[in-house]
C-alpha cells in the first residue's frame, strides 16, 4: 500500500495542472513545487506508468488519458455539473469577472473549488485564481455553503485580513444574512482588494448542490450588476434542474 506520503506526493504534483499549465517542464515543476528533480522524476515515471501522466517530449509531461476516464465518471454521477459548468462560464463572459463552481464536502467541511473558469482572467490577479481548497470562512462561496449547511465558523479560523470574520458571534449574525438573501459576499476578506459574489445552483426541493461564484478586484465590487448576473444564471440552472421556489410567505 502507497504510504501517505507518497500519495501526497503525487497529489501535489497532480494539482500543479491547470488551465493555465497544461503541461510542465522537469525543472520548472520542480521549482514550483520545492521537490528535488531526482524524487520529483520518480514520481512522474511513476505516474506515467498508470496514465495519470503522460510525457510529451524531452522532459515534458501532461495529464494522462486515464484522469479523463476518472472524471467522465465523476460527472456523469452528477447530473448538475454540465449546466452548471456552462452557466459559469458565461458569468465569466459577460461579467468580466473570474468564475468558479465549489462544493462543500460534508465529511471535512471543506470548500472546494471544482471548476474555474478561462475567461475572467484579463485582470490583476485576484485570490482564488489557482486554489482548489477555498477558505471556507473568507471565500463568498465558502461563505454561502457553510451558512446554508448550517455550520459554525471552522476551527481555528486564520485571519487573512482585518476584514476576516473570525469571532464565531459575528459569524452567526452574517450566516443569517446570508440565508436570508441567498447570497454571500466578501470584501478584502480573503486578500486586500479582492472581494467576491456566490448564489447557490439548487437541485428538487431546495438541495443546495454548488456555490456560483466570482472573484473580483474590491474597486469592481460597486451596484448589484454583478449579482443579478449570478442570481439569473444558477437560477436558470436550478429550475433545470427541477427545483422551484417557495411562495412568499410559505416555509
Amino acid at each position: 500500500m502507497a504510504s501517505s506520503s507518497l500519495l501526497s506526493g503525487a497529489v501535489d504534483v497532480l494539482s500543479a495542472f491547470d488551465a493555465d499549465h497544461t503541461e510542465w517542464r522537469l525543472s520548472d515543476l520542480s521549482r514550483q513545487l520545492g521537490v528535488p528533480t531526482s524524487t520529483l522524476h520518480e514520481q512522474l515515471l511513476a505516474l506515467c506508468e498508470t496514465g495519470l501522466l503522460a510525457r510529451v517530449g524531452r522532459g515534458r509531461y501532461r495529464l494522462g488519458w486515464r484522469l479523463l476516464k476518472l472524471s467522465s465518471a465523476l460527472y456523469g454521477s452528477l447530473p448538475w455539473y454540465g449546466p452548471a459548468h456552462a452557466a459559469m462560464e458565461r458569468v465569466a463572459r459577460a461579467g468580466h469577472a473570474l468564475a468558479f463552481l465549489s462544493v462543500l464536502d460534508a465529511g471535512s467541511g471543506r470548500v472546494l473549488c471544482i471548476a474555474r473558469s478561462v475567461q475572467g482572467r484579463g485582470g490583476p490577479p485576484v485570490a482564488g485564481e489557482l486554489d482548489f481548497e477555498l477558505p471556507a470562512h473568507a471565500s463568498a462561496s465558502g461563505k454561502l455553503l457553510l451558512a446554508l449547511a448550517g455550520r459554525p465558523l471552522p476551527p481555528g479560523a486564520a485571519a487573512f485580513t482585518p476584514h476576516t470574520v473570525t469571532v464565531a458571534a459575528a459569524w452567526e449574525a452574517e450566516a443569517a444574512g446570508i440565508r436570508a438573501q441567498g447570497a454571500a459576499r466578501t470584501q478584502d476578506e480573503w486578500a486586500t482588494g479582492t472581494s467576491g459574489l456566490a448564489v447557490p445552483v439548487r437541485g428538487p426541493g431546495g438541495t443546495v448542490l454548488a456555490a456560483l461564484g466570482v472573484s473580483v478586484p474590491t474597486a469592481r465590487l460597486r451596484g448589484d450588476t454583478l449579482l443579478r448576473l449570478l442570481r439569473d444564471e444558477a437560477d436558470a440552472v436550478s429550475w433545470a434542474l427541477g427545483w422551484r421556489p417557495a411562495a412568499p410567505g410559505t416555509h
